[in-house]
C-alpha cells in the first residue's frame, strides 16, 4: 500500500515563502503524474499545480509565476515552492499522485497559513 506524507506547512507573513514536500512510501511500482491541491475552509479542493511523468509543470492561474512544482523520481517525491505568499493562499494543501492501473493516492494534508 502506498502512502503519501506531506511536510513543510506552517505560518508565514504575506510576501514570505514556504516549501512543501510530499514523499511516497510503500510498494511503489511507478509514480505517474503528481499534483498539489488545496482546500480553503469548507470549499472543495482546487488544483494548484501538477507535474507530468515527463516533468512538465502546469499551474492554476493564481499560482503561475509564484509557485514552482518539481519532482524527484529517485525519492518518489514532489515539492511545491511557494513564494510571494498572499493571505488568500491560506488553505490545507494536499499532494496527490497517479499510479499505474488507475490508482490515485492522497496525502493527509498540511496547513498553510499566511497572515500578518
Amino acid at each position: 500500500q502506498v502512502q503519501l506524507v506531506e511536510s513543510g506547512g506552517g505560518w508565514v507573513q504575506p510576501g514570505g515563502s514556504l516549501r512543501l514536500s510530499c514523499a511516497a512510501s510503500g510498494s511503489i511500482p511507478r509514480v505517474l503524474d503528481m499534483r498539489w491541491y488545496r482546500r480553503h475552509s469548507e470549499n472543495e479542493r482546487e488544483l494548484v499545480a501538477l507535474i507530468t511523468t515527463a516533468g512538465n509543470p502546469v499551474y492554476e492561474s493564481s499560482a503561475e509565476g509564484r509557485f514552482t512544482i518539481s519532482r524527484d523520481d529517485a525519492k518518489n517525491s514532489v515539492y511545491l515552492q511557494m513564494n510571494s505568499l498572499k493571505p488568500e493562499d491560506t488553505a490545507v494543501y494536499y499532494c496527490n499522485v497517479d499510479l499505474p492501473g488507475g490508482v490515485e493516492v492522497w496525502g493527509q494534508g498540511t496547513q498553510v497559513t499566511v497572515s500578518s
